[in-house]
């Protein structure tokens, strides 16, 4: 794939549903406050190319520190910060991730993210803990991709309490024209609408061969959708983590990061985001 463009292109992956028991557990012993733990230290991969070094071991941004293993959200009570919106989560119940609505709110308050995309974000980092308790994914990275690439499923839409963006989001044709890679049509226009070529789907936008990879039912409505951010945030994340990777090692997380788009101010602008909704959520 081109090095200058991947923004719309090689989008994530797997099917695992997790059944809302084992996540009540996991949200006991896994959710908490959610602060990250990206590789603040790693530095310039061209730097550690050019030098010859490896690429330092992840730490802990300032301010920040792991996740609780036990106990409540910190924060809990806390009001919101100032300018934030304040919404009003569902009640627990329905979709798996509901069981994260009081979470959801609260965290999503302080960030000014939509409940509905915090519930995915926070459910994929659980479900994941447990098909892929190695790859050590937070929701901060997941939220930052879904910053990025979306604004959480509301650019030029608006995102549902089912999880869906309306009108669905799509990205501009990969034509091979501007910045963009050519990409021929690989779905007879199904998910894009677009029959001479590929453009990227959803919140977190898949292009429609890699969705067709790693389509998965999160929400377990019966559908694998990729304008369900349910969805595309699990698959998202299982894209993140495929290949053995242990998102705690600085040089698997920009790894992940560039894979999913290979443009260096893209990785930049995710770590950004990431470290800041890290370092808020705490507070």
């Amino acid at each position: 794939m081109a090095r200058d463009v991947r923004a719309w292109s090689g989008r994530p992956s797997g099917r695992v549903t997790l059944p809302a028991v084992l996540l009540l557990v996991l949200v006991v012993v896994g959710v908490g406050a959610g602060a990250i733990a990206i590789p603040m230290t790693a530095g310039s991969r061209e730097e550690a190319a050019a030098g010859g070094e490896a690429t330092p071991e992840p730490t802990f941004s300032d301010g920040l520190a792991p996740l609780p293993t036990t106990g409540a959200p910190a924060g809990d009570g806390a009001t919101p910060a100032p300018g934030a919106t304040v919404t009003t989560g569902p009640p627990a119940g329905g979709r798996p991730a509901d069981v994260l609505a009081a979470w959801a709110n609260q965290t999503g308050n302080k960030l000014e993210v939509p409940w509905v995309a915090m519930q995915a974000y926070g459910y994929a980092e659980l479900v994941i803990a447990r098909t892929r308790p190695g790859c050590n994914l937070k929701w901060t990275t997941l939220a930052a991709i879904g910053k990025i690439e979306s604004n959480h499923g509301r650019h030029n839409a608006t995102l549902g309490t089912d999880g869906t963006s309306s009108p669905r989001i799509l990205g501009p044709v990969l034509d091979g024209t501007g910045s963009t890679q050519r990409i021929d049509d690989t779905d007879n226009g199904v998910l894009d609408g677009d029959i001479t070529y590929d453009r990227a789907v959803g919140a977190m936008q898949f292009i429609p061969s890699t969705w067709k990879q790693h389509e998965v039912d999160a929400d377990n409505d019966g559908v694998k959708d990729v304008n369900d951010i349910d969805d595309a945030a699990l698959a998202a994340g299982n894209y993140l983590c495929q290949g053995g990777r242990d998102m705690n090692l600085a040089t698997d997380w920009w790894n992940a990061i560039l894979s999913y788009n290979d443009v260096r101010p893209y990785a930049q602008a995710v770590f950004d985001a990431a470290n800041d909704y890290g370092s808020r959520s705490r507070t």
